[in-house]
């Protein structure tokens, strides 16, 4: 859903998919193929919360819902890339993004949504770093092993 004027809101959740092995579930984009990342969404208008978009992202992308849920209370602000720009107002450059993490019981399967991804993959945290193209991704997938 688009924020009012059809506009996405500039904040935003990454969800960090993990088991306690710190295995790390990656998505790859749709739109652009070679793009890994953890679950991403912004936050929509009616969301009551940062926690409830995290939810929301991840019922919409992975399907998985049993779980644990944490906010690792990490804020990035970085600018959108000039593709991805149209989809915000004029003059919003900056998306603010908040991190989760959301702990599962084993390795599943994923139910992925065809218009947004493509494939899956389950990697060692130290893998997932490398195969990610997001920094903040990466950072947060390195603040996993610390955790």
């Amino acid at each position: 859903m688009l924020a009012p004027m059809g506009f996405k809101l500039p904040e935003s959740v990454l969800v960090v998919v993990h088991t306690a092995q710190l295995q790390v579930l990656l998505l790859e984009r749709a739109a652009q193929p070679g793009f890994w990342q953890s679950v991403t969404g912004s936050r929509e208008p009616d969301d009551p919360d940062l926690l409830a978009t995290a939810r929301r992202e991840l019922a919409e992308e992975t399907g998985l819902t049993l779980g644990t849920l944490t906010d690792w209370r990490i804020t990035n602000r970085y600018e959108i890339w000039p593709q991805w720009r149209a989809r915000y107002a004029p003059d919003v450059t900056h998306n603010t993004e908040h991190v989760f993490g959301f702990l599962v019981p084993e390795i599943t399967v994923a139910t992925l949504d065809p218009a947004e991804h493509t494939r899956q993959v389950w990697l060692p945290w130290q893998e997932a770093m490398e195969k990610v193209f997001s920094p903040t991704n990466r950072d947060a997938i390195w603040q996993l092993s610390r955790r």
